[in-house]
């Protein structure tokens, strides 16, 4: 934790963060506008810096100028030899090619929609296409196949891919592997030390369970691999996100922590500067030298000056310095979200805790203001940006750092010291780790319990005037926090608002328009999947399906205060059906889990499995034709019949034609849900049931074009939901949305109305969507 200014500090200079906002703002000029509007920004800025430097001063005003400038023309000009690189172009014609290439990423394991996959990132040093050879360095991001898992970051491989245009500015083209992996030079010394350190790391801690054995790793040198992902959306909830990623704080606690040996071990001047030095270098090599990595350690860095003597001016200056060297580097940054959060939080630490805490110290002592003033003023920095990117603010985030932060660094050096015993005595190691293991079980009972309170994060709105307007209230509560803070009266008036907020849902505080009273079904914004909610009685619904993440669904369900599911129906086993499971199941009793018969993907119905068990549910694959009364619901499974699994248009048509297909009523509404059933599977159900008819349908598949649209009328349905997201594939097809607009039905797609809910009206049933 940084040494914070001692009360009644003088004034800090700021000339250093000033010219980091100025590298700053000429990155994002260059990355964000065409040229002529970089152009016209250049000439404000110089205007608006000629008025200003008869007040403040031409070399000030000046250096700041020169410096934008200078970040602007190292972005372009790097932009220009990436759209000039032979693998650019090549990537234009989306050309087949065979690459020679340094690995500069470990490998990591994806699941995709067909099935699990390998991203890497990569330094084209030789491309030959069309017979024709060119020397070059071009970083590239490689698609492949599961074994290319095995690739060692460092090496030089050859392989054949075809090429296909960028998705970022720091990128010259998305490979997509053809063959295997040809290694033609083994990674240099010490990425096979750092290797081998990882790899002790995590055999240190395997046996602790799935949660600590995968967040040491990830708290020591960001490795999260293998995360479950309810314990990364419990981070995300409560606001302990900043563990799960290569951060300032790793560099600062295992470089302050080797600091503090050096002390007591008598190192003294040159000779403790070289401690550091070491420990810096160490540790972004440990971490793969990547520009996470890069970033961390210059962020640590700074908040290791602030933590020295006179660490306020050192450190204010430190931050301006360092944002200077990262974009002058590394000029994408200025657009990279976690570079956003790094000097946010920082710079809150620096100029925010100092004065919150000088104020709560007036009945507070000292340690107990620093502890609480810290985390509050990094999260209140940093809270507009993380709602831009999750769509929710945490409201429990600050106490969650609080508690949790005692055991962060115990697992942390623990966890390094393990991975280094490690190598040499395995035993030892495993007893360190774990200890790690313990501590990390700790912050991960924090993120649960925290994460499962009624109103741990509050959804926030992502467009320009919402976000406005959270940025203008937490610059509000910056302004007033030591207002507040400073009487013990109205601070522990804050406080005790704070907890009762968290603890009591936001319904019973402050009525909501959505969901509509009495609702029926809900379509929740899950994304590019599906997640239906149908309700069966106060607190009660019956879920079909979960969509593709964990926090989606779980949002969804939190907002309409559903804390019991008697059943979670997966209609089949793809990813955007199932991989929310986690959701679903946290913090709710789910009676059991219906699943299909037919197991594929067979990782995900394994996956299922495995977590069911996890959460002791138990799954059943439900007979065709039977029906269940479920509170205020009458259900019944009408399809697959027995046997029947079409494999008609692919491979995949298979697990969608396999989707359990269920009929349900409630209060004289009948509903169908379809999973992702296609033409077979929809005309197996027509041969079924001739005469099923019905008032609200799911369209199958996302409303895809594969569709036989004379069935899906002949249902009678009034009401048609879909239930898509933004995606590749087409979904939902404009001329199956046509077909069914035009025969009177009206369609609600939860990509432009968001959650849909449909309740009974007093002319039928009404919808109304959250977008």
């Amino acid at each position: 934790m940084p040494e914070l200014a001692e009360p009644g500090s003088p004034a800090r200079d700021l000339r250093m963060p000033v010219l980091g906002l100025a590298a700053w703002a000429g990155g994002l000029a260059a990355l964000l506008l065409p040229t002529a509007g970089l152009l016209a920004a250049f000439g404000a800025v110089a205007l608006g810096g000629w008025l200003l430097s008869r007040r403040i001063g031409g070399a000030a005003v000046l250096a700041w100028l020169l410096l934008a400038v200078a970040v602007a023309v190292c972005a372009l000009l790097r932009g220009e030899v990436l759209a000039a690189s032979p693998v650019t172009e090549a990537a234009d014609r989306q050309a087949v090619a065979t690459l020679e290439a340094r690995v500069t990423m470990d490998p990591r394991l994806r699941d995709g929609r067909h099935g699990p996959y390998v991203v890497l990132r990569a330094q084209v040093t030789t491309l030959t296409a069309r017979g024709a050879s060119h020397r070059l360095g071009a970083p590239v991001l490689v698609v492949a196949e599961p074994e290319w898992r095995q690739v060692p970051i460092g090496s030089l491989i050859r392989f054949t891919g075809r090429l296909d245009a960028a998705d970022g500015p720091d990128l010259a083209a998305i490979v997509r592997a053809r063959s295997a992996p040809e290694v033609l030079e083994r990674p240099a010394w010490h990425w096979r030390v750092s290797t081998r350190i990882r790899e002790s790391l995590r055999r240190s801690v395997a046996h602790t369970g799935p949660g600590p054995s995968t967040l040491v790793p990830s708290l020591v040198v960001g490795d999260d691999e293998g995360m479950p992902e309810e314990l990364a959306d419990d981070f995300r909830a409560t606001g302990l996100t900043h563990l799960l990623a290569v951060s300032g704080t790793n560099l600062t606690i295992v470089v302050g922590s080797m600091l503090i040996v050096a002390r007591w071990s008598g190192v003294r001047g040159r000779g403790f500067y070289i401690v550091g030095a070491v420990g810096i270098v160490g540790f972004v090599v440990l971490c793969r030298g990547e520009p996470s990595a890069l970033r961390a350690a210059t962020m640590g860095a700074v908040a290791l000056i602030a933590m020295g003597r006179n660490g306020r001016e050192r450190g204010t200056r430190a931050l301006g310095a360092a944002m200077v060297g990262l974009l002058l580097v590394e000029p994408w940054l200025a657009t990279n979200l976690a570079f956003v959060l790094s000097v946010l939080a920082t710079g809150g630490i620096l100029f925010l805790a100092p004065v919150w805490r000088d104020a709560m110290m007036r009945w507070l002592p000292r340690w107990l203001a620093e502890t609480i003033a810290v985390p509050a003023a990094a999260q209140i920095t940093v809270t507009p940006v993380i709602a831009g990117i999750s769509g929710q603010v945490s409201l429990v985030a600050v106490a969650a750092n609080l508690i949790a932060g005692p055991a962060v660094a115990p697992a942390t050096v623990l966890g390094l010291v393990a991975g280094l015993l490690g190598v040499f005595w395995p035993t030892g190691a495993a007893l360190l780790g774990s200890l790690a293991g313990w501590s990390g079980g700790w912050i991960i009972g924090i993120a649960h319990r925290g994460a499962a309170l009624p109103m741990a994060a509050v959804e926030w709105q992502v467009g320009a005037v919402a976000m406005l307007l959270l940025t203008a209230l937490c610059v509000l509560i910056a302004l007033a926090t030591p207002h507040l803070l400073g009487r013990r009266d109205t601070g522990l008036a804050v406080m005790a608002l704070t907890c009762v907020l968290v603890a009591v849902p936001l319904p019973t505080v402050l009525p909501s328009a959505w969901p509509p009273a009495g609702w029926t079904v809900v379509a929740c914004d899950v994304g590019q999947g599906d997640g239906y909610v149908l309700r069966v009685g106060e607190r009660a619904a019956v879920v079909i399906d979960a969509g593709p993440e964990p926090g989606p669904v779980d949002r969804c369900l939190r907002r309409l205060g559903i804390n019991q599911v008697p059943v979670l129906m997966l209609t089949h086993f793809h990813a955007d059906h199932v991989r929310g499971l986690a959701g679903v199941l946290r913090g709710r009793e789910v009676g059991e889990i219906w699943v299909t018969g037919y197991a594929e993907p067979a990782e995900n119905a394994g996956w299922v499995a495995e977590t069911a068990a996890a959460h002791d549910v138990a799954v059943r694959v439900p007979d065709y034709g039977e029906s269940a009364r479920i509170g205020a619901a009458t259900l019944q499974v009408v399809a697959p019949r027995s046997g029947v699994v079409r494999t008609a248009g692919g491979a995949e048509s298979g697990p969608n034609n396999a989707s359990l297909v269920l009929y349900a009523e409630r209060d004289g509404v009948r509903m169908l849900f379809t999973g992702d059933i296609e033409p077979a599977g929809q005309g197996d159900l027509a041969a079924a049931i001739p005469t099923l008819d019905i008032d609200l349908l799911t369209v199958p598949h996302h409303g895809s074009a594969r569709q036989d649209v004379d069935f899906l009328l002949s249902l009678g349905a009034g009401i048609a939901l879909v239930s898509a997201g933004e995606n590749n594939y087409g979904h939902p097809d404009p001329g199956v949305l046509a077909a069914l607009v035009a025969a009177g039905v009206e369609v609600y797609v939860t990509r432009d109305a968001g959650s849909v809910a449909v309740a009974p009206g007093e002319q039928g049933l009404r919808v109304v969507g959250d977008g």
